[in-house]
């Protein structure tokens, strides 16, 4: 396991592994072109190495590692980045209380299969006087986005420079954050960036509830009331599956349970369209119902991912 700090070595990194690999299977073709024999016993031709990356913020909980694991079984190295972003706080946020452990966070990234991770501060992926953004137009400005301002900006410019850096061909995101993983892929379509975009399930607690870094916040009493927001949306989606096909009660109902939390606080409740986040009159076809809760002062997301019958 190795730890890199900064943009240029970890650049070298990538590059020399592409190369050792490619160095590597030219050796097996020439030698079993030599014999009389095809060039990989498997047909597959040879290549560089395939790089896979899992970017994260750190305080690795379950679903960071099953991330890492589905790039291990297929990637020949795998990135993990540990950087907490500042440019996707708002002033008012948690930047400076986030939850960071990295030693803890190196050694569960090893078990799980991770070859590299990449550690920068601050200085070292934002130049003095940077004043380049990233910015993904309609897709950004409804949901998390009207809530957190700024915050996709700050999103799509980090990975947008993790993928210049790192140079992965894949790039391996939660479900959980189902908005931030459709503007990811639009950036990478968009920009031509040559990497594959995998969306991985949701990792949940025993009790439903979506593993999240800020999970650490809730207090015990929060904590209990959490898994309203689960069983919540599975009400939504066991509606939709049922027929319902009105928005407007799909989203009472979910609002109705969440209040069955006292310390909730509703940001928002929506069901959208799965390809550009719209939301819709009448639910003909899949859709993505999604909710933001607060408990204290801990912000909680989740969603559904549903289509009607017939």
């Amino acid at each position: 396991m190795q730890v890199i700090t900064t943009k240029a070595e970890m650049r070298r990194l990538v590059r020399t592994a592409r190369a050792y690999r490619s160095a590597q299977e030219a050796s097996r073709a020439t030698h079993a072109s030599g014999a009389g024999g095809s060039s990989r016993a498997d047909g597959v031709e040879p290549g560089p190495a395939v790089v896979g990356l899992v970017p994260t913020m750190g305080f690795l909980h379950e679903g960071h590692l099953s991330l890492a694991r589905r790039a291990r079984s297929e990637c020949d190295l795998v990135v993990m980045s540990v950087f907490v972003n500042p440019t996707q706080f708002g002033p008012e946020e948690d930047l400076e209380s986030y939850p960071r452990d990295l030693g803890r966070d190196v050694a569960v990234a090893e078990e799980a299969g991770v070859d590299v991770v990449f550690h920068p501060s601050a200085a070292e992926m934002y130049a003095p006087g940077h004043a380049t953004w990233v910015d993904v137009e309609g897709l950004t400005e409804h949901l998390c986005g009207a809530s957190r301002p700024g915050h996709f900006r700050g999103v799509t410019t980090v990975v947008s420079k993790l993928f210049a850096v790192c140079e992965p061909d894949r790039a391996y995101f939660g479900s959980k954050d189902a908005q931030q993983a459709l503007v990811i892929r639009r950036m990478a379509r968009d920009l031509d960036q040559a990497v594959e975009v995998i969306v991985c399930p949701t990792m949940r607690e025993s009790d439903g509830l979506a593993m999240s870094s800020r999970n650490a916040y809730l207090t015990p009493a929060e904590r209990a009331q959490a898994p309203v927001l689960r069983r919540a949306l599975v009400e939504a989606e066991v509606s939709i599956s049922g027929g319902e096909r009105d928005p407007r009660v799909v989203v009472a109902a979910v609002v109705g349970r969440l209040a069955e939390a006292p310390s909730a606080s509703v940001d928002y409740v929506e069901v959208v369209s799965t390809t550009d986040l719209r939301p819709t009159d009448r639910i003909d076809g899949e859709v993505l119902v999604a909710a933001a809760i607060r408990l204290g002062a801990t912000r909680l997301i989740d969603n559904v991912v549903v289509s009607p019958p017939g």
